[in-house]
């Protein structure tokens, strides 16, 4: 049985692959800082074989900044990091699909890789504008004022400073990158070949973003810098009244990219019937046909004014007309047609900030947030940039989560128009300020205040719901609230579940060694095994799970037969067989589950007799 590796891929080592499939010969070896050898580029041979001319000249179109390179290694590198679950802090545990997960976000990021490769259809972020501020990201790649003088030369060979180091000059600008460049790539990997990216940026680096998505997601790849106007007065402006700031829009591939923009008649509910057909309940529509017990096809075609009464049938799509017969009474919708209904993207949106203010206000949470990007704005970028299907969900990743508007507006939006889509949101820990609103009513950090906003949002979105359902509406309201998922499963960063061992073997004493009979940390539990696990399988995080008792021992299923996970000591045979009858797609156990050799190779052999395609690691 082979241990899990328990920690995050390593990225670069995938990309060299990568080559290696396209071009064999620029793989050499070389060894590592243990004298171990493993694959490398030769980049000479590399270069050589992109082009017929070598670029190894001074000059060449390029955009680079102080610790550009650092940074890439940075994105690539893996960490021996976990997520661990915080059922108390979350709502709805055992049904939910959303995600609301804490800490900084390139770690977590890191994390997602397995689990949510190519798997985003919509990522929205509202990073740190770098207003002159210090960031609250100092990743280890931000190099330090005296490295980023020392490479530019700004002092000469006797130590002179040669100008003086203001905040205008260009470290703030190579710090904002080198934070902004491996964020943007992991969050690329995860894009789905026909996701898209908006990134709301203002003046400060709007030209730095732009250059580096060209460079991450390629020029091709660029769809619009969307000017959204937030406000209409003049405030404190010295020069000019900058109303106005951005969302830069890219697409992972823009030949699979197709923006839906927003359909012509949005008054009424949008409910998709079959493939990209859809059908508007309008509230004219409501009004006229909702309560009758019978709706003769004269009285709807003298309404609509269709001539030919084979044009609408009972319960099938005629004309643009669709007639739904219910218990008591009928409906009447308009048929649309994806392709031929919604408009693409507008480049000018109108989403002023003080209705973000409103949107918390409305929810009790105040001014707890300086500048929270309204929910308006994201539910027209959500609309447009995802399929309505009940059946398939998409997953919208927020990794600058802020005040959690982006989770707000897709549970609104999937109770608007029943909608399946699922948000993980992704937000550092920062404290907030003691003489803050905030702080004094009892919010700590930034994470309590976006889970209590989506907490009451959600509340607000069921009890809406319900109400509805008492007013005669024509769909059943009941089911509206089952499908509309407002809770969210809370997981936290933390160290790997596993010790950490750097002994030599002539370390080693007797006490240590029987300290290390169990390789897993004291204080995780079964659930942080389970997610950590997960992590490192590629299982989504959303699956649910129960736990049964096999034999007298607790078994995890996920998502049934997705994964089975026991991590009990001396585990007998009975409960291997029990699990193996199940026929699961993976299994995992502890290490120290078995006492020998024998026991893990009558483990493998008793799966190769009852399921022969379940894959088995242990931890």
């Amino acid at each position: 049985m082979d241990k899990l590796p328990q920690q995050t891929p390593d990225i670069t080592q995938q990309n060299i692959e990568r080559i290696a499939e396209l071009f064999p010969s620029a793989i050499t070896e070389t060894k590592d800082a243990e004298g171990k050898l493993k694959k490398a580029i030769n980049f000479t041979t590399l270069k050589q074989l992109l082009s017929a001319d070598v670029v190894d000249g001074d000059e060449c179109y390029e955009f680079t900044w102080v610790g550009k390179k650092q940074s890439i290694i940075e994105g690539n590198r893996p960490i021996r990091k976990t997520l661990r679950p915080a059922k108390d802090e979350s709502k709805n545990w055992d049904s939910t699909e959303n995600l609301y997960i804490e800490g900084d976000n390139l770690e977590v990021l890191k994390l997602l890789q397995n689990s949510y490769l190519n798997s985003i259809k919509m990522i929205y972020i509202d990073p740190p504008y770098n207003t002159g501020n210090d960031f609250v990201y100092r990743d280890n790649f931000a190099v330090s004022k005296e490295d980023y003088e020392g490479d530019l030369g700004v002092y000469d060979e006797e130590e002179n400073r040669l100008f003086k180091n203001t905040e205008s000059n260009g470290r703030y600008h190579s710090d904002w990158c080198s934070m902004m460049y491996p964020r943007l790539q992991l969050g690329r990997n995860l894009l789905s070949d026909d996701g898209v990216i908006f990134i709301s940026i203002d003046d400060n680096e709007v030209d730095s973003l732009r250059k580096i998505c060209d460079e991450v997601f390629g020029e091709s790849n660029f769809i619009a810098n969307f000017i959204v106007i937030r406000s209409e007065g003049g405030g404190l402006a010295k020069q000019a009244v900058i109303g106005h700031d951005y969302v830069l829009v890219f697409s992972k591939n823009i030949q699979k990219f197709k923006p839906l923009g927003k359909p012509k008649d949005i008054r009424g509910k949008i409910v998709q019937k079959n493939g990209e057909d859809y059908w508007i309940e309008t509230d004219w529509l409501r009004k006229e046909f909702g309560k009758y017990g019978t709706c003769p096809y004269e009285e709807i075609e003298k309404f609509l004014g269709i001539n030919k009464k084979n044009e609408i049938d009972e319960g099938l799509k005629k004309g643009n007309y669709l007639l739904v017969k219910k218990e008591n009474y009928n409906i009447v919708g308009r048929f649309r047609k994806v392709s031929e209904d919604t408009s693409k993207f507008y480049t000018i949106l109108k989403h002023l900030n003080k209705n973000g203010v409103i949107d918390l206000t409305n929810l009790g949470l105040g001014n707890y947030f300086d500048f929270p990007k309204p929910v308006s704005l994201l539910k027209e970028l959500i609309l447009g940039s995802t399929i309505l299907n009940k059946n398939e969900g998409n997953f919208i990743l927020d990794f600058n989560s802020g005040s959690a508007t982006t989770a707000h507006a897709v549970m609104q939006l999937n109770a608007e128009d029943g909608g399946n889509r699922k948000f993980i949101m992704v937000q550092l820990p920062e404290k907030t300020d003691e003489k803050s609103e905030a702080y004094k009513a009892g919010y700590k950090t930034i994470c309590e205040i976006g889970k209590e906003r989506i907490r009451r949002a959600g509340k607000k979105i069921e009890e809406k719901l319900q109400a509805k359902s008492k007013d005669g509406g024509l769909f059943s309201e009941k089911e509206d609230v089952k499908t509309v998922d407002t809770g969210f499963r809370v997981l936290k960063l933390d160290d790997t579940n596993m010790k950490d061992v750097y002994y030599s073997a002539g370390e080693y004493s007797q006490q240590m060694l029987l300290d290390l009979e169990s390789n897993i940390k004291e204080d995780r539990t079964d659930l942080d095994l389970l997610f950590g696990v997960m992590l490192d399988w590629g299982v989504p995080l959303s699956l649910p799970h129960i736990t049964e008792i096999v034999g007298g021992k607790q078994v995890h299923f996920v998502n049934d037969t997705d994964l089975v996970a026991c991590f009990e000591e001396n585990i007998t045979e009975t409960v291997v067989r029990e699990i193996a009858k199940r026929k699961p797609l993976r299994v995992v156990f502890r290490d120290s589950s078995f006492g020998s050799s024998p026991e893990k190779i009558n483990v493998s052999e008793i799966f190769k007799t009852l399921s022969g395609d379940t894959t088995i690691k242990v931890i």
